[in-house]
């Protein structure tokens, strides 16, 4: 039986033989800690006094919302110029910390910029989810118990970062929302306003997919690819869901050429790997095959 010193010089072999290590004395990848604390920040400042206390009134808007900015740029700038240098590096290039700084700083404060619009589209989340559920009996419960909710805030946060180049942070911000509400949704699909996920468990939307505005989706809804082959992933893979479309809980439609036109319903535990017309009706009646019809047919 080893010792502990065995053991010990073991997994420090194991670093330089198998790789796998952020090397702490040499260039860093971002960490994960501060990027989650700078998104607590963010959530706060979309909607003040429902992710945490913050004592908020007419009397301090100012002081909160300035402490908050500032506090989620100085988490988020350092992390930002490591994923600016990781990409570098990536690129073959030689690292870039002064440059990478100051292009972080500009995409953090472009970021603070852009929240009272990314506030506005939220809002109209948070109306289509009481609208959506007649469970639901306020937008304040929405926005404080939702799930749903949770992941496209966290989502449109990560897309900004995502349509901006950065890698690495915007996978980081989802994959923190996905464990904690089963909702799995990759920083780069596209989604319109108005999106509301009811349930949400189960739910996997993929890099290239489009939603148009006012989608409703249920638990375990999968908007996926057709082929997982390496080689494809810089086409578009995912399908098109037009405006207005509902899609119940288990179906699940593949393939980057697919289009679900607007307007259209998609029965529960529906497969589909082709498009359909606009205002379809697409269910799959028990112990047939998949029948398609105009919507409003008997």
């Amino acid at each position: 039986m080893g010792t502990l010193s065995d053991a010990i010089a073991g997994i420090i072999n194991s670093w330089a033989k198998d790789g796998g290590v952020n090397h702490a004395a040499g260039p860093n990848l971002p960490a994960r800690e501060a990027v989650l604390r700078a998104l607590a920040d963010i959530e706060t400042l979309i909607f003040p006094g429902f992710r945490r206390e913050d004592g908020i009134d007419d009397r301090n808007l100012g002081l909160v919302a300035g402490e908050l900015v500032h506090r989620a740029a100085k988490l988020l700038i350092p992390e930002v110029t490591r994923a600016l240098e990781y990409k570098t590096r990536q690129a073959g290039a030689s690292d870039c910390p002064a440059a990478c700084e100051i292009e972080a700083r500009d995409l953090v404060e472009s970021f603070f910029n852009w929240l009272p619009a990314l506030r506005s589209v939220l809002m109209r989340d948070v109306e289509a989810a009481f609208r959506g559920d007649p469970a639901a009996k306020s937008h304040e419960e929405v926005i404080l118990a939702y799930p749903g909710l949770e992941a496209i805030v966290v989502h449109r946060i990560a897309h900004f970062f995502w349509q901006a180049g950065l890698p690495l942070l915007p996978r980081m911000m989802s994959e923190s929302v996905h464990g904690k509400t089963g909702i799995d949704i990759h920083p780069g699909a596209r989604i319109g306003s108005g999106f509301f996920i009811d349930h949400g468990t189960g739910v996997v939307i993929g890099e290239t997919a489009v939603i148009g505005d006012d989608v409703k989706l249920y638990q375990s809804v999968t908007l996926g690819a057709l082929s997982v082959r390496k080689e494809l992933g810089e086409t578009k893979r995912h399908p098109t869901i037009e405006d207005g479309v509902t899609i119940y809980s288990g179906a699940t439609i593949l393939g980057g050429e697919t289009v679900i036109g607007a307007g259209s319903v998609i029965g529960g535990n529906v497969w589909l790997t082709h498009s359909v017309p606009s205002r379809s009706k697409v269910y799959l009646p028990e112990g047939e095959d998949i029948r398609i019809e105009p919507r409003g047919a008997s």
